[in-house]
């Protein structure tokens, strides 16, 4: 990764061939940094000094020649009043700016929430993250110590439990439906950003970006799910029922003698049941097997003899007639009437004295 002579570094770079390098200290050993010597700092690096433990000058992107002039933190802290001819010793570490993506993360127990259609629910989640380093002081300070190189891996664990705990707070304080946070995850996850941006600036850290790729109910509950959402699509149930009844007709017919004739009939049993108990429950949604029943016809009371007689239908009042017991001048009386009254006068009962013969006159 380095090259430098046999006692005095005139050459100081970083060649990174890896892809999870986030920094690393240039192997200065017991050799000495040479006066004049050339620091290249490449692209998405930046070359940091150190001395007496202490943090000096740093090097963006460039090609750059050490003199005092170009050192001017460290030749305050080494002393040098005049600048300096001869070799001088100080460590350099690089660190990678490049953006770290594809970080993953997930929550490692259940999120407990209050949900307004299910009640009490647990949900895991799980995404992606991206990092960079935008403080390459405070990480060297605060993450990378005297370490001889700092991967993405001994970071990773302690990242993905500071997003994970972030986005639980996040999520129970979004108070969005659970059917509904589908919908909501590029909100979740730029309002995530914001929450954890202090966390990972305290590093020298930035969280570039944060996807959230799938938020998820338990399996009982999502199976409650597909099962009511197959009972809407399938509508009208005695309908569907019915469909596959007669679906089923065609294949029993040629197995007659097999468990599938039995099946069919059995299940067409069932829903003829069905339909009957259904029916006498709601008969207002069964269609009409028959014409309605004959009218009830009136009862009548006579007064025949002097005497209260009856109930009598038209039927036998028109025998009554033709006997000559009845006549247009007999009383009768019917439920709902307000009185007895002359039977001439109930319309009725006027027919059943067309016909009839007029009285006898009475002998001279």
């Amino acid at each position: 990764m380095g090259i430098f002579s046999h006692q005095l570094i005139d050459i100081i770079e970083w060649i990174d061939d890896t892809r999870d390098t986030m920094a690393w200290r240039f192997p200065r050993y017991e050799n000495e940094i040479k006066n004049g010597a050339k620091l290249i700092v490449r692209e998405s690096q930046v070359a940091a000094f150190i001395t007496g433990g202490k943090l000096g000058d740093v090097f963006q992107p460039g090609t750059y020649t050490l003199t005092t002039p170009n050192l001017p933190i460290l030749s305050t802290l080494m002393g040098w009043k005049y600048g300096f001819e001869s070799p001088f010793k100080a460590e350099v570490i690089f660190v990678s700016t490049r953006t770290f993506t594809d970080r993953k993360w997930g929550t490692k127990n259940p999120i407990m929430l209050r949900d307004a259609d299910f009640g009490i629910v647990r949900l895991r989640a799980f995404g992606t993250f991206a990092i960079r380093i935008t403080n390459p002081g405070n990480f060297i300070k605060q993450i990378a110590g005297t370490n001889q190189q700092f991967s993405l891996e001994d970071l990773d664990t302690q990242l993905r439990d500071m997003v994970s705990a972030r986005f639980a707070d996040a999520l129970g304080s979004s108070k969005i439906a659970a059917l509904d946070l589908a919908g909501n995850y590029e909100q979740i996850g730029r309002y995530i950003c914001g929450k954890i941006e202090n966390d990972f600036e305290q590093f020298g850290l930035q969280i570039a970006n944060f996807f959230v790729e799938n938020i998820s109910l338990p399996p009982e509950v999502e199976a409650a799910i597909d099962k009511r959402s197959s009972m809407g699509a399938i509508g009208n149930l005695g309908a569907y029922t019915q469909y596959q009844t007669a679906n089923a007709i065609p294949e029993a017919a040629a197995n007659p003698g097999g468990l599938g004739a039995a099946g069919a009939s059995l299940a067409m049993g069932m829903q003829m049941g069905n339909a009957m108990s259904q029916g006498l429950q709601n008969p207002q949604t069964v269609g009409p097997a028959g014409p309605p029943p004959l009218p009830k016809q009136a009862s009548y009371y006579a007064a025949i003899n002097n005497q209260q007689s009856g109930p009598f239908d038209l039927s036998a009042l028109h025998d009554k007639v033709v006997t000559g017991s009845f006549s247009r001048d007999t009383l009768v009386w019917a439920t709902g009437m307000p009185g007895w009254v002359p039977a001439s006068n109930v319309a009725e009962l006027a027919p059943l004295f067309k016909d009839a013969p007029p009285p006898i006159p009475p002998k001279a």
